[in-house]
């Protein structure tokens, strides 16, 4: 007997009244599709229409169509996403992710969303016909349109250092960005320092949110008012580091110290307090955030909070290959590397060099 082809393939559906029997070709007729438009769908082809792929995959979630496992179809990639590809910071992320692909026989492929918080639909067109082991998402994230699709192809994603809130059924790796905002700070008090400024990433991410929430508990368990005109709201570049860095340090009552919201917003920082005459940490304190290699190069060595980027990395990508490994099980999962403060030269007691 001649196996069928994949338009014929026989799958059990659901629907609201009854559990029937319904052939691709038959959802094909539905969708108002042919019966090979909808095997591309499910082959996750790239040459479909956008709008007739989400017409047949809402066509193939109403019936329950389940896919054969897709371990033995996969391709040895995994799909690592940026919301920026720049920097030493993406660097580390990218060792991280390479370490695990390399201990499993795999390639990893880099996209950048251009600075968008979710990739383009072009994108995830593109991931489903690669058919990776998986995606790992950085400072980024999906739409429920792409959620879907990736579902649909048993395509496993997990979300390191969300942007936003992931939702609870979306699997992520992130930091204690909180307590290392509290751990900056609180070092920056316990030195005399009591007017600290602090220049924060973009508001709308979720790790900038964390690491200013953990700078105000730290000034308000210390019993020092939080001034929100010493709080600036960045993008986590250079450029930004140096020019709010101007507007704190050009106030009359600046700011004896400043918690920058990544090592690179500290050195632009440090841009700022040398054209400014100002010398670190003798008449400013520093604290930065990641631990970047330039932290122990710049002069003076930079005083910063570290986020295991490495580690987050290779956390995330053991992650999605493990979801992959257990396909149709709960993906719930959110987990926190510690950071800790590493303690450089550019904090010092306030009006005296750092010991």
């Amino acid at each position: 007997m001649k196996p069928a082809k994949p338009e014929e393939t026989q799958t059990r559906v659901r629907t609201s009244q009854s559990t029937q029997t319904a052939t691709l070709a038959e959802i094909a007729r539905q969708a108002g599709v042919s019966a090979p438009t909808v095997s591309k769908v499910l082959n996750g082809r790239a040459d479909v229409a956008p709008t007739t792929r989400t017409r047949v995959e809402e066509l193939l979630r109403e019936y329950g169509y389940r896919r054969r496992r897709a371990e033995a179809t996969r391709s040895p990639l995994i799909d690592l996403v940026f919301h920026e590809l720049e920097s030493a910071w993406a660097m580390e992320v990218i060792r991280g992710v390479e370490n695990v692909a390399r201990e499993e026989g795999l390639s990893v492929v880099l996209s950048e969303s251009a600075g968008r918080l979710t990739p383009g639909r072009t994108w995830a067109d593109q991931v489903a016909a690669r058919r990776p082991h998986g995606v790992v998402l950085v400072l980024s994230g999906l739409d429920e349109s792409q959620r879907a699709l990736l579902t649909s192809r048993s395509i496993p994603f997990v979300v390191m250092d969300p942007a936003g809130d992931p939702g609870d059924d979306v699997p992520s790796i992130g930091a204690t960005n909180w307590q290392g905002g509290l751990a900056a700070t609180r070092h920056l008090v316990e030195l005399g320092h009591r007017r600290i400024g602090a220049i924060s990433g973009p508001s709308r991410m979720m790790c900038s949110r964390a690491r200013v929430d953990g700078y105000r508990a730290a000034l308000e368990t210390a019993g020092l008012p939080v001034d929100a005109d010493l709080i600036k709201a960045g993008d986590f570049h250079h450029e930004t580091g140096y020019r709010l860095g101007l507007e704190l340090l050009r106030r009359p009552d600046r700011p004896t110290a400043v918690f920058a919201g990544n090592d690179l917003q500290a050195l632009g920082l440090y841009e700022a307090a040398r054209e400014l005459g100002l010398r670190i940490p003798e008449d400013l304190s520093v604290v930065g955030f990641d631990d970047l290699p330039v932290a122990r190069w710049v002069g003076p060595p930079l005083t910063t909070v570290r986020q295991p980027l490495m580690e987050m990395a290779e956390a995330a990508a053991r992650l999605v290959l493990d979801l992959g490994r257990q396909e149709g099980a709960s993906a719930a999962t959110r987990v926190e590397l510690a950071t800790s403060l590493v303690v450089r030269s550019s904090t010092g007691v306030p009006g005296l060099p750092a010991v």
